[in-house]
């Protein structure tokens, strides 16, 4: 309310909005609501977007669901509520569908992360893959550039002494010193 009360005393806008630390163009939106409709145009609407589709009673039972853990609700192989999952649980359990940005919103609402599970083979031999890393990659993976043979500054060239004689140019950057 304080834009109203700067607004009653004859102040520009752009004053309005040097002041309140906001946008000029969101300054001008507040006054020409102010001009069309008084201090109660600028009043609060309340929070933007969508309701929640979940009664308080529903959330209520979303959040004790998911205090019991993903495993009581026949997910054993491994332990974490993803948002794919609650949105899954939101519609067996109350006939409601939930994108999962809207279940990973809820969760925030109600004081729950999603997790992400880690995406690993049940049969994975990690010995092998050891064994693999220390034998098989060594030897494909290819060498790395020489040390000192290029620049990597963008502003300064590598000096010219340092030029091998038989490359392209060379005989040229001689002539011209």
């Amino acid at each position: 309310m304080q834009a109203a009360e700067l607004f009653e005393q004859r102040i520009k806008p752009s004053e309005v909005a040097r002041r309140l630390r906001v946008s000029p163009k969101s300054a001008y939106q507040w006054h020409q609501l102010w001009r069309d409709g008084g201090v109660q145009a600028l009043a609060s609407r309340g929070p933007s977007g969508s309701r929640c589709r979940l009664s308080p009673r529903c959330l209520e039972k979303l959040a004790a669901c998911l205090d019991e853990g993903p495993a009581a609700h026949g997910r054993v192989e491994d332990q974490v509520w993803t948002a794919a999952r609650v949105a899954t649980l939101i519609g067996r359990k109350f006939h409601i569908s939930y994108s999962v940005s809207g279940a990973t919103r809820l969760m925030h609402r109600l004081g729950f992360s999603p997790q992400f599970p880690a995406r690993r083979v049940a049969e994975r031999d990690e010995q092998a893959v050891t064994l693999w890393k220390e034998a098989t990659w060594t030897e494909a993976k290819e060498p790395g550039r020489p040390a000192g043979a290029t620049s990597a500054s963008r502003t300064r060239q590598a000096s010219r002494d340092s030029r091998p004689k038989d490359a392209p140019g060379a005989d040229a950057a001689t002539l011209r010193r």
